[in-house]
Protein backbone atom coordinates (compact mmCIF):
# COMPACT_ATOMS: atom_id res chain seq x y z
CA UNK A 1 0.00 0.00 0.00
CA UNK A 2 3.10 2.65 0.95
CA UNK A 3 4.27 1.70 -2.11
CA UNK A 4 0.82 2.45 -4.19
CA UNK A 5 0.59 5.51 -2.48
CA UNK A 6 4.26 6.71 -3.26
CA UNK A 7 4.17 6.25 -6.92
CA UNK A 8 0.57 8.17 -7.21
CA UNK A 9 2.16 10.91 -5.01
CA UNK A 10 5.72 11.04 -7.20
CA UNK A 11 2.90 11.49 -10.65
CA UNK A 12 1.34 14.30 -8.63
CA UNK A 13 4.16 16.11 -8.41
CA UNK A 14 5.73 15.48 -11.47
CA UNK A 15 2.14 16.44 -13.25
CA UNK A 16 3.28 19.88 -11.66
CA UNK A 17 5.48 20.11 -15.21
CA UNK A 18 3.39 20.10 -17.24
CA UNK A 19 0.83 22.12 -15.04
CA UNK A 20 2.72 25.22 -15.07
CA UNK A 21 3.98 25.33 -18.53
CA UNK A 22 0.40 24.71 -19.72
CA UNK A 23 -0.78 27.69 -17.74
CA UNK A 24 2.26 29.86 -18.48
CA UNK A 25 1.27 29.49 -22.25
CA UNK A 26 -2.31 30.90 -21.61
CA UNK A 27 -1.94 32.68 -18.60
CA UNK A 28 -0.55 35.43 -20.47
CA UNK A 29 -3.54 35.85 -22.63
CA UNK A 30 -6.12 37.56 -20.79
CA UNK A 31 -2.94 39.73 -19.19
CA UNK A 32 -2.02 41.27 -23.02
CA UNK A 33 -3.36 44.59 -22.76
CA UNK A 34 -1.79 44.67 -19.48
CA UNK A 35 1.52 43.51 -20.87
CA UNK A 36 1.33 45.57 -23.95
CA UNK A 37 1.35 48.70 -21.70
CA UNK A 38 3.84 47.51 -19.00
CA UNK A 39 6.87 46.63 -21.42
CA UNK A 40 5.50 49.33 -24.44
CA UNK A 41 5.00 46.52 -26.81
CA UNK A 42 3.19 46.40 -30.12
CA UNK A 43 0.81 44.26 -31.19
CA UNK A 44 3.78 41.86 -33.07
CA UNK A 45 5.92 41.85 -30.16
CA UNK A 46 3.25 40.42 -27.55
CA UNK A 47 2.13 37.61 -29.81
CA UNK A 48 6.33 36.70 -29.63
CA UNK A 49 5.44 36.39 -26.29
CA UNK A 50 3.50 33.31 -26.58
CA UNK A 51 4.78 32.38 -29.88
CA UNK A 52 8.39 32.86 -28.51
CA UNK A 53 7.78 30.61 -25.52
CA UNK A 54 6.49 27.80 -27.55
CA UNK A 55 9.24 27.93 -30.10
CA UNK A 56 11.52 27.26 -27.41
CA UNK A 57 9.71 24.70 -26.41
CA UNK A 58 9.50 22.97 -29.46
CA UNK A 59 12.69 23.02 -30.77
CA UNK A 60 14.16 21.22 -27.55
CA UNK A 61 11.72 18.34 -26.10
CA UNK A 62 13.12 15.48 -27.63
CA UNK A 63 16.16 16.49 -26.30
CA UNK A 64 14.83 16.99 -23.19
CA UNK A 65 13.30 13.65 -23.36
CA UNK A 66 17.06 12.30 -24.02
CA UNK A 67 18.80 14.20 -21.62
CA UNK A 68 16.18 12.52 -18.93
CA UNK A 69 17.20 9.18 -20.02
CA UNK A 70 21.05 9.74 -20.01
CA UNK A 71 21.28 11.81 -16.80
CA UNK A 72 18.02 10.35 -15.21
CA UNK A 73 14.80 11.51 -15.37
CA UNK A 74 14.54 13.04 -11.49
CA UNK A 75 18.07 15.02 -12.00
CA UNK A 76 16.73 16.87 -15.54
CA UNK A 77 13.05 17.39 -14.10
CA UNK A 78 14.93 19.20 -10.49
CA UNK A 79 17.42 21.17 -12.94
CA UNK A 80 14.51 22.10 -15.57
CA UNK A 81 11.87 23.06 -13.03
CA UNK A 82 14.38 24.96 -11.42
CA UNK A 83 15.83 26.87 -14.56
CA UNK A 84 12.05 27.55 -15.64
CA UNK A 85 11.21 29.12 -11.88
CA UNK A 86 14.59 31.74 -12.58
CA UNK A 87 13.56 32.38 -16.17
CA UNK A 88 9.89 33.30 -14.64
CA UNK A 89 11.50 35.26 -12.15
CA UNK A 90 13.46 37.23 -15.04
CA UNK A 91 10.36 37.52 -17.27
CA UNK A 92 8.67 39.13 -14.26
CA UNK A 93 11.71 41.69 -14.18
CA UNK A 94 11.61 42.66 -18.17
CA UNK A 95 11.30 46.36 -18.58
CA UNK A 96 11.14 45.77 -22.39
CA UNK A 97 9.45 43.56 -25.02
CA UNK A 98 12.97 42.50 -26.08
CA UNK A 99 13.86 41.22 -22.81
CA UNK A 100 10.68 39.75 -22.47
CA UNK A 101 10.73 37.85 -25.50
CA UNK A 102 14.14 36.56 -25.02
CA UNK A 103 13.39 35.59 -21.38
CA UNK A 104 10.63 33.97 -22.53
CA UNK A 105 12.06 31.88 -25.08
CA UNK A 106 14.58 30.39 -22.07
CA UNK A 107 11.33 29.77 -20.23
CA UNK A 108 10.02 27.34 -22.84
CA UNK A 109 13.25 25.92 -23.29
CA UNK A 110 13.45 25.07 -19.48
CA UNK A 111 10.00 23.84 -19.73
CA UNK A 112 11.04 21.24 -22.69
CA UNK A 113 13.46 19.52 -20.47
CA UNK A 114 10.95 19.29 -17.68
CA UNK A 115 7.80 18.03 -19.12
CA UNK A 116 9.20 15.04 -21.01
CA UNK A 117 10.06 13.29 -17.66
CA UNK A 118 6.65 13.17 -16.68
CA UNK A 119 5.80 11.30 -19.38
CA UNK A 120 8.74 8.72 -18.69
CA UNK A 121 7.70 8.97 -15.21
CA UNK A 122 4.28 7.56 -16.06
CA UNK A 123 5.80 4.92 -18.26
CA UNK A 124 7.99 3.78 -15.48
CA UNK A 125 6.33 3.84 -12.33
CA UNK A 126 2.85 2.24 -13.76
CA UNK A 127 3.69 -1.03 -15.49
CA UNK A 128 -0.04 -2.08 -15.33
CA UNK A 129 -1.95 -1.55 -18.38
CA UNK A 130 -5.46 0.07 -16.19
CA UNK A 131 -3.08 2.20 -13.98
CA UNK A 132 -1.02 3.64 -16.73
CA UNK A 133 -4.38 4.14 -18.22
CA UNK A 134 -5.54 6.60 -15.04
CA UNK A 135 -2.37 8.03 -14.90
CA UNK A 136 -2.30 9.37 -18.89
CA UNK A 137 -6.28 10.45 -18.17
CA UNK A 138 -4.68 12.63 -15.51
CA UNK A 139 -1.79 14.10 -17.32
CA UNK A 140 -4.12 14.82 -20.43
CA UNK A 141 -7.26 16.42 -17.92
CA UNK A 142 -3.80 18.52 -16.43
CA UNK A 143 -2.96 19.91 -19.83
CA UNK A 144 -6.74 20.88 -20.37
CA UNK A 145 -7.52 21.97 -17.13
CA UNK A 146 -4.15 24.13 -17.11
CA UNK A 147 -5.59 26.54 -20.09
CA UNK A 148 -8.71 27.59 -18.03
CA UNK A 149 -6.64 27.85 -15.10
CA UNK A 150 -3.95 30.16 -16.74
CA UNK A 151 -6.77 32.41 -18.16
CA UNK A 152 -8.43 32.62 -14.48
CA UNK A 153 -5.10 33.69 -13.28
CA UNK A 154 -4.20 36.26 -15.69
CA UNK A 155 -7.21 37.74 -15.03
CA UNK A 156 -7.33 37.79 -11.31
CA UNK A 157 -3.13 38.57 -11.37
CA UNK A 158 -3.36 41.48 -14.04
CA UNK A 159 -6.18 43.49 -12.16
CA UNK A 160 -4.29 42.92 -8.64
CA UNK A 161 -1.72 45.96 -7.71
CA UNK A 162 0.33 45.47 -4.92
CA UNK A 163 3.86 47.00 -4.37
CA UNK A 164 4.51 46.08 -8.45
CA UNK A 165 2.68 45.85 -11.06
CA UNK A 166 -0.27 43.41 -11.56
CA UNK A 167 1.12 41.80 -14.36
CA UNK A 168 4.48 40.82 -13.10
CA UNK A 169 2.71 38.92 -10.60
CA UNK A 170 1.88 36.42 -13.46
CA UNK A 171 5.56 35.43 -13.48
CA UNK A 172 6.33 35.73 -10.08
CA UNK A 173 3.64 33.25 -9.15
CA UNK A 174 6.20 30.40 -10.84
CA UNK A 175 8.29 31.28 -7.75
CA UNK A 176 6.82 29.69 -4.44
CA UNK A 177 5.14 27.11 -6.55
CA UNK A 178 8.56 25.87 -8.32
CA UNK A 179 10.41 26.46 -4.78
CA UNK A 180 7.45 23.46 -2.94
CA UNK A 181 7.82 21.65 -6.34
CA UNK A 182 11.90 21.61 -6.07
CA UNK A 183 11.41 20.44 -2.45
CA UNK A 184 8.58 17.55 -2.87
CA UNK A 185 11.32 16.38 -5.84
CA UNK A 186 14.42 16.48 -3.68
CA UNK A 187 12.23 14.59 -0.34
CA UNK A 188 9.55 12.39 -2.71
CA UNK A 189 10.34 11.79 -6.12
CA UNK A 190 12.98 8.57 -6.90
CA UNK A 191 15.58 8.48 -9.35
CA UNK A 192 15.02 6.00 -12.37
CA UNK A 193 18.16 3.92 -14.11
CA UNK A 194 20.04 6.26 -16.28
CA UNK A 195 21.08 4.86 -20.36
CA UNK A 196 24.51 6.63 -20.46
CA UNK A 197 25.06 5.26 -24.30
CA UNK A 198 22.17 8.26 -24.98
CA UNK A 199 23.84 10.62 -27.35
CA UNK A 200 22.27 13.88 -28.62
CA UNK A 201 21.93 15.44 -31.89
CA UNK A 202 23.04 18.69 -31.08
CA UNK A 203 23.38 19.89 -35.22
CA UNK A 204 20.27 18.81 -35.80
CA UNK A 205 19.02 20.65 -32.52
CA UNK A 206 20.40 23.88 -34.04
CA UNK A 207 18.60 23.19 -37.52
CA UNK A 208 15.60 22.65 -36.49
CA UNK A 209 15.14 25.60 -34.16
CA UNK A 210 16.54 27.79 -37.13
CA UNK A 211 13.36 26.68 -39.27
CA UNK A 212 11.02 26.77 -36.55
CA UNK A 213 12.52 30.52 -35.87
CA UNK A 214 12.31 31.85 -40.10
CA UNK A 215 8.73 29.99 -39.58
CA UNK A 216 7.05 31.85 -36.89
CA UNK A 217 9.05 34.99 -36.67
CA UNK A 218 8.28 36.30 -40.30
CA UNK A 219 4.68 35.57 -40.02
CA UNK A 220 4.30 37.63 -36.76
CA UNK A 221 6.49 40.37 -37.58
CA UNK A 222 6.24 40.41 -41.15
CA UNK A 223 2.04 41.04 -40.90
CA UNK A 224 3.24 43.64 -38.47
CA UNK A 225 6.00 45.66 -41.10
CA UNK A 226 3.44 44.90 -43.97
CA UNK A 227 4.72 41.76 -45.47
CA UNK A 228 7.93 43.27 -46.73
CA UNK A 229 10.47 41.35 -48.77
CA UNK A 230 12.55 39.75 -46.08
CA UNK A 231 9.04 38.18 -44.64
CA UNK A 232 8.75 35.84 -47.56
CA UNK A 233 12.16 35.20 -48.12
CA UNK A 234 12.20 33.91 -44.55
CA UNK A 235 9.37 31.89 -44.94
CA UNK A 236 11.00 30.61 -47.96
CA UNK A 237 14.50 29.63 -46.19
CA UNK A 238 12.27 28.17 -43.63
CA UNK A 239 11.00 25.20 -46.37
CA UNK A 240 14.39 24.66 -47.61
CA UNK A 241 15.89 24.38 -43.73
CA UNK A 242 13.29 21.71 -43.00
CA UNK A 243 14.12 19.84 -46.57
CA UNK A 244 17.86 20.18 -45.44
CA UNK A 245 16.37 18.79 -41.86
CA UNK A 246 14.99 15.73 -43.08
CA UNK A 247 17.94 14.81 -45.19
CA UNK A 248 20.30 15.60 -42.51
CA UNK A 249 17.85 13.05 -40.07
CA UNK A 250 17.98 10.43 -42.89
CA UNK A 251 21.32 10.47 -43.45
CA UNK A 252 22.35 9.65 -39.71
CA UNK A 253 19.87 6.76 -39.65
CA UNK A 254 21.64 5.82 -42.39
CA UNK A 255 25.07 5.83 -40.85
CA UNK A 256 23.69 3.71 -37.53
CA UNK A 257 23.60 7.13 -35.91
CA UNK A 258 21.24 9.09 -33.12
CA UNK A 259 19.06 11.56 -34.95
CA UNK A 260 16.68 14.11 -33.27
CA UNK A 261 13.91 12.11 -34.99
CA UNK A 262 13.33 9.08 -36.49
CA UNK A 263 12.63 10.03 -39.96
CA UNK A 264 11.01 6.56 -40.45
CA UNK A 265 7.90 7.31 -38.76
CA UNK A 266 6.45 9.26 -41.00
CA UNK A 267 6.27 6.63 -43.59
CA UNK A 268 3.23 5.53 -41.44
CA UNK A 269 0.25 7.18 -42.83
CA UNK A 270 -1.83 6.93 -40.22
CA UNK A 271 0.58 8.26 -37.71
CA UNK A 272 0.86 11.33 -40.34
CA UNK A 273 -2.78 11.51 -40.44
CA UNK A 274 -2.76 12.03 -36.69
CA UNK A 275 -0.29 14.29 -36.88
CA UNK A 276 -2.07 16.29 -39.13
CA UNK A 277 -5.23 16.43 -36.24
CA UNK A 278 -3.30 17.27 -33.68
CA UNK A 279 -1.87 20.30 -35.93
CA UNK A 280 -4.85 21.72 -36.67
CA UNK A 281 -6.51 20.90 -33.22
CA UNK A 282 -3.56 22.94 -31.66
CA UNK A 283 -3.52 26.00 -33.40
CA UNK A 284 -6.99 26.31 -33.09
CA UNK A 285 -6.92 25.47 -29.59
CA UNK A 286 -4.41 28.08 -28.67
CA UNK A 287 -5.55 30.41 -31.09
CA UNK A 288 -8.96 30.37 -29.57
CA UNK A 289 -8.09 31.34 -25.96
CA UNK A 290 -5.67 34.03 -27.01
CA UNK A 291 -8.67 35.50 -29.59
CA UNK A 292 -11.42 35.11 -26.04
CA UNK A 293 -9.30 36.56 -23.82
CA UNK A 294 -9.04 39.43 -26.10
CA UNK A 295 -11.63 40.01 -27.13
CA UNK A 296 -13.47 39.81 -23.58
CA UNK A 297 -11.55 43.09 -22.77
CA UNK A 298 -11.39 44.86 -25.64
CA UNK A 299 -14.62 44.01 -27.67
CA UNK A 300 -17.37 43.47 -24.95
CA UNK A 301 -15.80 45.98 -22.64
CA UNK A 302 -14.89 43.12 -19.88
CA UNK A 303 -12.27 43.50 -17.38
CA UNK A 304 -9.71 41.35 -16.94
CA UNK A 305 -10.57 39.85 -13.63
CA UNK A 306 -14.28 39.46 -15.03
CA UNK A 307 -12.55 37.79 -18.45
CA UNK A 308 -10.52 35.42 -16.36
CA UNK A 309 -13.57 34.49 -14.60
CA UNK A 310 -15.95 33.48 -18.22
CA UNK A 311 -13.22 30.28 -18.20
CA UNK A 312 -14.03 28.10 -15.12
CA UNK A 313 -17.27 27.10 -15.81
CA UNK A 314 -15.79 25.62 -19.09
CA UNK A 315 -13.22 24.52 -17.51
CA UNK A 316 -15.18 21.55 -15.29
CA UNK A 317 -17.04 21.18 -18.46
CA UNK A 318 -13.77 20.30 -20.26
CA UNK A 319 -12.93 18.24 -17.07
CA UNK A 320 -16.41 16.03 -17.10
CA UNK A 321 -16.11 15.50 -20.81
CA UNK A 322 -12.70 14.64 -20.24
CA UNK A 323 -13.38 11.75 -17.99
CA UNK A 324 -16.53 10.88 -20.07
CA UNK A 325 -14.24 10.27 -23.28
CA UNK A 326 -11.66 8.47 -21.57
CA UNK A 327 -14.57 6.07 -20.90
CA UNK A 328 -16.55 6.53 -24.04
CA UNK A 329 -13.57 6.22 -26.41
CA UNK A 330 -13.36 2.16 -25.41
CA UNK A 331 -16.87 1.60 -26.63
CA UNK A 332 -17.40 4.42 -29.78
CA UNK A 333 -13.88 5.12 -30.61
CA UNK A 334 -13.10 8.10 -32.73
CA UNK A 335 -16.86 8.99 -32.99
CA UNK A 336 -16.57 10.40 -29.53
CA UNK A 337 -13.69 12.96 -31.06
CA UNK A 338 -16.17 13.33 -33.77
CA UNK A 339 -19.06 14.74 -31.92
CA UNK A 340 -16.08 17.08 -30.12
CA UNK A 341 -15.14 18.36 -33.25
CA UNK A 342 -19.02 19.45 -33.85
CA UNK A 343 -19.94 21.28 -30.84
CA UNK A 344 -16.39 22.68 -31.24
CA UNK A 345 -17.57 24.36 -34.52
CA UNK A 346 -21.12 24.80 -33.09
CA UNK A 347 -19.48 26.71 -30.61
CA UNK A 348 -17.26 28.88 -32.80
CA UNK A 349 -19.78 29.60 -35.26
CA UNK A 350 -22.68 31.17 -32.65
CA UNK A 351 -19.98 32.59 -30.66
CA UNK A 352 -19.04 34.88 -34.22
CA UNK A 353 -22.41 35.52 -34.61
CA UNK A 354 -24.01 36.65 -30.96
CA UNK A 355 -20.59 37.83 -29.52
CA UNK A 356 -21.42 41.22 -29.59
CA UNK A 357 -21.48 44.73 -27.06
CA UNK A 358 -24.31 44.27 -25.15
CA UNK A 359 -24.75 40.13 -25.18
CA UNK A 360 -25.71 38.60 -21.74
CA UNK A 361 -23.63 37.42 -20.02
CA UNK A 362 -25.36 33.95 -19.10
CA UNK A 363 -24.91 33.55 -22.85
CA UNK A 364 -21.21 33.66 -23.06
CA UNK A 365 -20.98 31.14 -21.01
CA UNK A 366 -23.11 28.96 -22.03
CA UNK A 367 -21.21 29.06 -25.80
CA UNK A 368 -17.64 29.04 -23.87
CA UNK A 369 -19.25 25.98 -22.10
CA UNK A 370 -19.97 23.92 -25.64
CA UNK A 371 -16.52 24.78 -26.02
CA UNK A 372 -15.31 23.48 -23.30
CA UNK A 373 -17.67 20.10 -23.72
CA UNK A 374 -16.71 19.55 -27.11
CA UNK A 375 -12.30 20.33 -26.22
CA UNK A 376 -12.76 17.83 -23.45
CA UNK A 377 -13.78 15.32 -26.18
CA UNK A 378 -11.06 15.80 -28.32
CA UNK A 379 -7.85 17.58 -26.67
CA UNK A 380 -6.91 14.14 -24.04
CA UNK A 381 -7.47 11.34 -26.75
CA UNK A 382 -5.50 12.66 -29.35
CA UNK A 383 -2.58 11.21 -27.91
CA UNK A 384 -4.09 7.82 -27.79
CA UNK A 385 -5.40 8.18 -31.40
CA UNK A 386 -2.12 9.56 -33.11
CA UNK A 387 0.06 6.47 -31.56
CA UNK A 388 -2.36 3.75 -31.54
CA UNK A 389 -0.77 1.73 -34.41
CA UNK A 390 2.64 2.45 -33.60
CA UNK A 391 4.65 -0.46 -32.57
CA UNK A 392 5.26 -0.35 -28.81
CA UNK A 393 8.77 -0.35 -29.31
CA UNK A 394 8.87 2.97 -31.40
CA UNK A 395 6.22 4.91 -29.60
CA UNK A 396 9.08 6.65 -27.30
CA UNK A 397 10.36 7.99 -30.53
CA UNK A 398 6.20 8.78 -31.42
CA UNK A 399 5.81 10.54 -28.45
CA UNK A 400 8.84 12.76 -28.64
CA UNK A 401 7.39 13.84 -32.25
CA UNK A 402 4.03 14.25 -30.97
CA UNK A 403 4.60 17.04 -28.67
CA UNK A 404 6.87 18.63 -30.73
CA UNK A 405 3.94 18.75 -33.12
CA UNK A 406 1.79 19.80 -30.81
CA UNK A 407 3.75 22.76 -29.44
CA UNK A 408 4.85 23.98 -33.26
CA UNK A 409 1.25 23.77 -33.47
CA UNK A 410 0.42 26.07 -30.61
CA UNK A 411 2.88 28.59 -32.14
CA UNK A 412 1.67 28.49 -35.43
CA UNK A 413 -2.08 29.12 -34.37
CA UNK A 414 -0.76 32.12 -32.28
CA UNK A 415 1.09 33.07 -35.41
CA UNK A 416 -1.38 32.83 -38.08
CA UNK A 417 -4.66 32.91 -36.18
CA UNK A 418 -3.50 35.40 -34.03
CA UNK A 419 -2.19 37.39 -36.74
CA UNK A 420 -5.79 37.04 -38.75
CA UNK A 421 -7.24 38.90 -35.71
CA UNK A 422 -4.55 41.64 -34.52
CA UNK A 423 -4.97 42.54 -38.54
CA UNK A 424 -8.37 43.27 -38.54
CA UNK A 425 -8.38 45.00 -35.16
CA UNK A 426 -7.90 48.25 -37.47
CA UNK A 427 -11.26 47.85 -38.54
CA UNK A 428 -12.84 47.43 -35.35
CA UNK A 429 -12.78 44.64 -32.54
CA UNK A 430 -15.88 42.58 -33.82
CA UNK A 431 -14.60 42.39 -37.37
CA UNK A 432 -11.39 40.75 -36.29
CA UNK A 433 -13.25 38.43 -34.24
CA UNK A 434 -15.47 37.30 -37.01
CA UNK A 435 -11.95 36.99 -39.08
CA UNK A 436 -10.64 35.13 -36.43
CA UNK A 437 -12.73 32.57 -35.89
CA UNK A 438 -13.30 32.12 -39.36
CA UNK A 439 -10.01 30.77 -39.31
CA UNK A 440 -10.45 28.36 -36.32
CA UNK A 441 -14.10 26.98 -38.35
CA UNK A 442 -11.40 26.47 -41.21
CA UNK A 443 -8.93 23.64 -38.54
CA UNK A 444 -12.19 22.42 -37.15
CA UNK A 445 -13.23 21.48 -40.69
CA UNK A 446 -9.78 20.61 -41.34
CA UNK A 447 -9.48 18.27 -37.99
CA UNK A 448 -12.70 16.76 -38.57
CA UNK A 449 -11.53 15.17 -42.05
CA UNK A 450 -8.33 14.05 -40.31
CA UNK A 451 -10.47 12.15 -37.81
CA UNK A 452 -12.73 10.55 -40.61
CA UNK A 453 -9.15 9.17 -42.36
CA UNK A 454 -8.29 7.55 -39.60
CA UNK A 455 -8.87 4.06 -38.16
CA UNK A 456 -11.58 3.58 -35.60
CA UNK A 457 -9.87 3.84 -32.53
CA UNK A 458 -12.32 0.92 -30.79
CA UNK A 459 -10.64 -2.01 -29.09
CA UNK A 460 -9.99 -5.00 -31.87
CA UNK A 461 -8.95 -8.14 -30.97
CA UNK A 462 -5.42 -9.32 -29.83
CA UNK A 463 -4.73 -10.79 -32.93
CA UNK A 464 -5.44 -8.11 -34.90
CA UNK A 465 -4.05 -5.59 -32.97
CA UNK A 466 -0.44 -7.88 -33.24
CA UNK A 467 -0.68 -8.40 -36.50
CA UNK A 468 -1.10 -4.76 -37.44
CA UNK A 469 2.24 -4.52 -35.34
CA UNK A 470 3.85 -7.37 -36.97
CA UNK A 471 3.02 -5.61 -40.35
CA UNK A 472 4.27 -2.41 -39.06
CA UNK A 473 7.39 -4.12 -38.13
CA UNK A 474 8.53 -5.93 -41.06
CA UNK A 475 7.42 -1.92 -43.08
CA UNK A 476 9.66 -0.10 -40.41
CA UNK A 477 12.78 -2.55 -41.29
CA UNK A 478 12.43 -2.69 -44.87
CA UNK A 479 12.40 1.22 -44.29
CA UNK A 480 15.42 0.88 -42.35
CA UNK A 481 17.16 -1.43 -44.91
CA UNK A 482 16.34 0.69 -48.01
CA UNK A 483 17.53 3.86 -45.89
CA UNK A 484 21.21 1.77 -45.49
CA UNK A 485 21.45 0.86 -49.17
CA UNK A 486 20.84 4.37 -49.88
Amino acid sequence: MKELNNKWLELIIVLSAPLLSVIDVFIINVGIPAIKKGVHATDAEIQLVIAGYLLGYAAFLITGGRAGDHFGRKKVFFWGMFAFTIASCFCGLSTSALQLNITRFFQGLSASFMVPQTIAFIQVLFTDTNERAKAFGLYGITLGSAAAIGQVLGGYLSDTHWAIEGWRLIFFINLPIGILTLWATHQYVTETKNRQSTQFDYSGILILTVALFCLIYPLIQGREAGWPLWSFGLLALSAGIFAFFINNQKRKLARNGNPLIDVRLFRIKDFNTGLAAVLFHFMLHTAYLLLSAVYLQNGLGISALDSGLYFIIPGLLFIVSSVAASKLIVRFGKRVLQVGVVLLALAFYLQMQLWKPGINPGLIIGLMGIWGLGNGLVLPSLMNIALKNVPAQYTGAAAGIYSTFQQTASALGVSIIGGLFFYYSRYGWQTAYQAGVTGLLVCVVLVGIMLFLLPDGKSQSQNASSSGTNLFIVRLKHLDDDTKVK
